[in-house]
This record gives C-alpha cells, structure tokens and sequence, in this order.
C-alpha cells in the first residue's frame, strides 16, 4: 500500500506516493547524512533527469544506496569525516 505525502520543494507544494518501506529507507539515509528528509528528497529531485518521476528518483536513488560500491564510498566519506 502507497502511503502519500505532501511537502514543498523549490517554493511548490507536491505529494509524493511511496511504499512504507522505501519513505523508511529515505529517512535512514537522511538520518545518516544528519539531513533533514525533505533536504535529500529536494537533492534527488534537483539531480533527476526531466523525463523520469519523482517517486521514480526516489526509489532508484535508494536502490543505488543498497549498491556495495555506494555504500564502499560512504564508509570512506565516514573515516575521513573523523579524522
């Protein structure tokens, strides 16, 4: 089931229609970016091709975070943020 939500992006309001777990997913991952949500939602939407859907974007960005490449290059963006 679509759970939907209704935010403002770049001065517009929209609503986004996700699966539970994928808004789940996005939170995490803002959550480890010390981000708020709708600042990565904004970044993704900034970043997507015209052609492709918002809840689209959101998904493929999450999918590529599962990614081992992806998640190589954040635990070395994690060290070299402790040193």
């Amino acid at each position: 089931m679509l759970q939907k939500r209704s935010l403002s992006l770049s001065g517009h309001r929209t609503s986004i229609a996700l699966e539970p777990e994928f808004w789940d997913a996005l939170q995490r991952l803002a959550d480890t970016e010390t981000i708020l949500l709708v600042t990565l939602i904004a970044r993704i939407d900034a970043e997507r091709a015209p052609t492709q859907n918002l809840a689209s974007a959101l998904r493929v960005h999450v999918l590529k975070s599962l990614s081992p490449r992806h998640c190589e290059a954040r635990s070395d963006e994690a060290i070299q943020n402790q040193t």
